[in-house]
């Protein structure tokens, strides 16, 4: 089982690459916001304990996500692997994604983050804003803030896995096959 963690921040382009990776390496892809949203529409145990804390404004505890993705690997234990999206967001999540991992006996292969300048992701989500219906893809006062709460949450994330000799930049810049060719050349020099 190959797994893998698609780092970037927002406008990275880790979506548009994320659905490329799948189709190219048959895994499968696990992004926690769509599995909380499935789980609260499917009124799961979890689900609903989840939509609690939402209800009430507040962030889902990293035990129910982790929880979450434990019953989500058991839906998929045949795969070819998983491609984590926007997961793991702080160190105790990785801390708590490696110790699921080790139960599974299967790990992390690899950790690929996208690189842009803080000037070309501003473009890009303001580009993107002019479509995506997203508020907060339209002012650049937002999508700034946004950055400085990527670096300071994942930062340390970035320093877990480098002790670990998992992590590795990718240009995010370029086409998107230009990109897309580099992270499969990293993918591949793991899967080798």
């Amino acid at each position: 089982m190959f797994n893998l963690i698609l780092f970037g921040p927002p406008g990275s382009g880790k979506g548009t690459q994320s659905d490329r990776l799948v189709a190219k390496y048959g895994l499968i892809h696990l992004s926690t916001g769509h599995l909380l949203r499935e789980e609260i529409a499917q009124k799961t145990p979890l689900g609903l304990e989840a939509k609690g804390y939402i209800d009430k404004g507040q962030l889902v505890p990293d035990a129910i996500v982790i929880g979450m993705v434990d019953s989500y690997f058991d839906k998929h234990k045949d795969s070819k692997g998983f491609l984590f999206d926007g997961f793991p967001r702080t160190v105790a999540q990785a801390s708590a994604l490696d110790k699921l991992m080790e139960r599974k006996k299967t790990n992390i292969a690899s950790v690929l983050a996208l690189e842009v300048s803080e000037d070309e992701l501003v473009k890009r989500l303001l580009n993107r804003g002019k479509t995506s219906g997203r508020s907060d893809d339209t002012n650049e006062g937002v999508i700034r803030q946004r950055f400085a709460v990527y670096d300071n949450e994942t930062s340390p994330v970035a320093d877990h896995y480098k002790k670990k000799g998992k992590f590795q930049a990718v240009r995010g810049e370029g086409t998107v096959d230009e990109i897309f060719n580099s992270i499969c050349e990293a993918i591949e020099e793991k899967m080798d």
